[in-house]
């Protein structure tokens, strides 16, 4: 008996976050990526080693396919033209989907769940910050901080540039003490680092219940991030706390825009504005994007072809 179906997509990288937000939409319990772009992307970084050894795995030379894992319990046959529709839709929100193939195949029942765990090795993302898997066993050095995580179905492992480029903010920003709301908080990793870097109090929000728990058991498996309050919410919608020292999101460009104005409501003056999910070619947008909402841009940051950007909300004197 086959216990699960598998359905991949074959898409592109910018639109890899998205088709995974859709496949777990629509009942997948747990999701694959091959991305091209993310094997040619790794190599010995600033920080060491990266998390994932690109000589152990077969990987496919040019764009990106997704795989959603459903369980028996979901008639998929009947998903996947509503599937593709959704998948290529994605133009309309300026994401491009191509190939946009979608195929689903029957597999049997195995442990696919933690067949991966095998690739993954701790990994030094910033100065201090070091994300290890919660199956390995790690000794670290001096001033070096661990990030446990078990990544699960959630989007934030370590290995992605976006997370890299906020945990890199993250540690440039925060002095100590501060306050922070996390959107869009995926497996919780910049919750995590962020209290792990002393940041005194943080609210994460998703709108994905699948990433809210896959958070909660992350927050579980560091001390030092017990007290984070974590819940669904849609961005910063009906979230009004107006005096926020720090706010973190990294989302789609596409999702980063109408958060812009939510984000300044809640920031104190001269409270920052991090971000990432911003590919290349959608830079130019984002920053102008936060410039006529108010903030003042900072920094901005790279890795590849994704940007960080690090704003703040003006004090009244520079206003």
């Amino acid at each position: 008996m086959n216990d699960w179906t598998a359905v991949t997509v074959e898409t592109s990288t910018e639109a890899v976050d998205a088709v995974s937000y859709i496949l777990i939409d629509t009942g997948a319990a747990g999701i694959q990526i091959e991305d091209a772009a993310d094997f040619a992307n790794l190599k010995p970084g600033r920080y060491g080693d990266e998390i994932i050894d690109p000589a152990s795995i077969p990987h496919r030379k040019q764009g990106a396919a997704v795989t959603g894992y459903y369980p028996s319990s979901v008639f998929v046959p009947e998903l996947l033209p509503g599937i593709k529709q959704r998948v290529l839709k994605l133009k309309d929100f300026g994401l491009d989907p191509m190939p946009a193939e979608v195929k689903s195949e029957a597999i049997e029942n195995q442990d696919w769940k933690t067949a991966w765990e095998k690739y993954y090795h701790p990994v030094r993302v910033t100065r201090t910050l070091t994300v290890v898997p919660q199956w390995e066993s790690y000794q670290p050095g001096p001033d070096e901080k661990l990030l446990i995580l078990d990544p699960g179905m959630a989007f934030g492992t370590g290995t992605h540039p976006t997370t890299q480029l906020m945990m890199q903010a993250l540690e440039l920003t925060v002095r100590g003490g501060e306050s922070m709301l996390d959107v869009g908080t995926g497996s919780g990793v910049l919750s995590i680092a962020a209290k792990l870097l002393g940041v005194g109090h943080v609210k994460a929000y998703d709108i994905d219940e699948v990433a809210v728990r896959s958070a909660k058991k992350n927050l579980a498996l560091n001390p030092a991030a017990k007290d984070v309050e974590i819940g669904v919410n849609s961005l910063l919608e009906g979230i009004h706390e107006q005096n926020v020292d720090l706010i973190v999101a990294n989302i789609l460009a596409e999702i980063i825009l109408p958060l812009i104005p939510q984000a300044y409501e809640n920031l104190k003056p001269g409270g920052r504005f991090l971000t990432s999910g911003i590919i290349n070619d959608k830079f130019a947008e984002v920053k102008k994007a936060l410039e006529d909402g108010g903030f003042k841009v900072d920094e901005t940051m790279r890795i590849k072809d994704w940007y960080g950007i690090i704003a703040h909300k003006p004090t009244p004197d520079e206003q």
